[in-house]
């Protein structure tokens, strides 16, 4: 059954906060990480990524779970980063980071860089299960997951992100050919790309996501870890987090006019441009 849609109410400070963002439910040896924010399509919220680190950090030192699946609440998997909800708004004056260059650079490289980096390299095997919209900071999600399940409906559209790994989710001449066009990717072809591992129909994906989980549970833990740690070091060897790295510095150049829009006060769009490409294609 979905999780409820959050609420907000007061804290201690009488100031506006949401209920969990983010849901953690455990099913025998597998745990589920629900992005709890349907409001918003799950926008990235710093608490959002606070909750889902601390979810995944729980389901990392639990000895009996063996499988995490990463869903979202809601029609969305994920819209992508908060550009600006009151929630988030709030909380930034609240917790702000330093007003500057380098203020920015930190909050991008901790929220988005370093944690997702630490996600895909969880102990334990993880599944992201996609339904409706994955865009831009949802594909950092996405792709950070070993595997991904993705409802026939699903539409993932990627970006140059301070998580980079689109040249290493498909072949890079197709990476190009979509990032050039900021188009969307629809289930059937993030599969033959090799980008999703599964389209099932929207009415069954919960249940074919857990029923993956649970096949893939019945594995010896021990295995499922080593097995993981070599493919994921095969990568790196080849490159990988070094790559992954390297690209958030391209990130934050090509953003630098959005930042200095921030520092200057300004107010920013309720929607990247890209996304705002992408959409006007789907229209047509």
């Amino acid at each position: 059954m979905a999780p409820a849609a959050a609420t907000i109410q007061p804290n201690r400070d009488g100031m506006l906060m949401e209920e969990k963002t983010v849901l953690y439910e455990k099913h025998d040896r597998v745990a589920r990480v629900i992005l709890n924010r349907p409001r918003y399509r799950n926008a990235q919220s710093r608490r959002l990524l606070e909750e889902m680190d601390d979810a995944f950090a729980t389901a990392n030192a639990d000895d009996d779970v063996r499988v995490i699946i990463l869903s979202g609440a809601g029609d969305n998997f994920c819209s992508g980063h908060d550009l600006g909800t009151p929630e988030e708004k709030e909380d930034q004056q609240r917790r702000p980071f330093p007003k500057s260059v380098r203020g920015e650079y930190a909050r991008s490289r901790q929220m988005f860089l370093d944690n997702t980096l630490r996600w895909r390299d969880l102990d334990k095997p993880t599944i992201a299960q996609v339904q409706g919209l994955c865009i831009f900071g949802g594909w950092m999600f996405a792709a950070a997951m070993d595997l991904i399940v993705a409802s026939d409906d699903a539409k993932f559209l990627p970006a140059l992100l301070q998580y980079f790994s689109i040249p290493w989710d498909m072949p890079p001449r197709k990476a190009k050919e979509i990032l050039f066009q900021s188009r969307f990717v629809d289930a059937d072809e993030a599969c033959r790309l090799g980008f999703v591992n599964m389209v099932v129909p929207r009415a069954e994906l919960e249940a074919e996501t857990m029923a993956l989980a649970n096949r893939i549970a019945e594995s010896d833990r021990f295995t499922l870890r080593m097995v993981k740690w070599a493919v994921n070091s095969a990568q790196d060897a080849m490159g990988f987090s070094t790559a992954i790295r390297n690209a958030h510095s391209h990130h934050m150049v090509l953003g630098i006019g959005s930042v200095i829009a921030k520092l200057e006060g300004k107010e920013l769009p309720s929607r990247m441009p890209g996304v705002d490409q992408a959409l006007k294609k789907v229209k047509k």
